[in-house]
This record gives C-alpha cells, sequence and structure tokens, in this order.
C-alpha cells in the first residue's frame, strides 16, 4: 500500500504533505534531520493519512493537495 501524509512541525506548526510506501520509515527520515524541505522545523508528528493501492494514486492526491492556495483548507481535511 501506498500512503499520502500531512505532517505537523510541532516547532512552529507547519505542514508538510508527502507520499510514501511505509508511513513509520518515511517519518523517522524526517525526523532524523534527512529531508531536505524538512530538516529545519523539526520534529514533526503525522496529523493526516490516506492510503491507496498505487504510488501513481497516492501522488495525485498529494499534489492535488499541494495545489490548495489556503492553508484552511489543508486544515480542514485534516480535521474531518
Amino acid at each position: 500500500m501506498f500512503y499520502i501524509y500531512i505532517l505537523n512541525s510541532i516547532k512552529n506548526g507547519r505542514y508538510y504533505i508527502g507520499s510514501c510506501e511505509d508511513i513509520n520509515i518515511r517519518l523517522s527520515r524526517h525526523n532524523k534531520g534527512l529531508v531536505k524541505s524538512t530538516k529545519f522545523y523539526l520534529p514533526w508528528k503525522i496529523v493526516y493519512t490516506e492510503e491507496y493501492k498505487t504510488l501513481s494514486e497516492a501522488r495525485k492526491r498529494e499534489f492535488q493537495i499541494k495545489s490548495w492556495k489556503k492553508r484552511s483548507e489543508v486544515e480542514k481535511l485534516i480535521k474531518h
């Protein structure tokens, strides 16, 4: 299975949206500072996930969420 996920920075409240095959390994990489775009906002926690059968489906959804212009749209998704 593949996943899209939304992380929230405990440090400053930023969100990060990504996709992967193993969420636990990916979160570990984020929190070890191994992901260039997130290493300055450690630590991270997972606040939302969706599951997909293929990486292609997960990536399509990831890019859809990333295209949203307002932070409030992401927060609305997380709350539901």
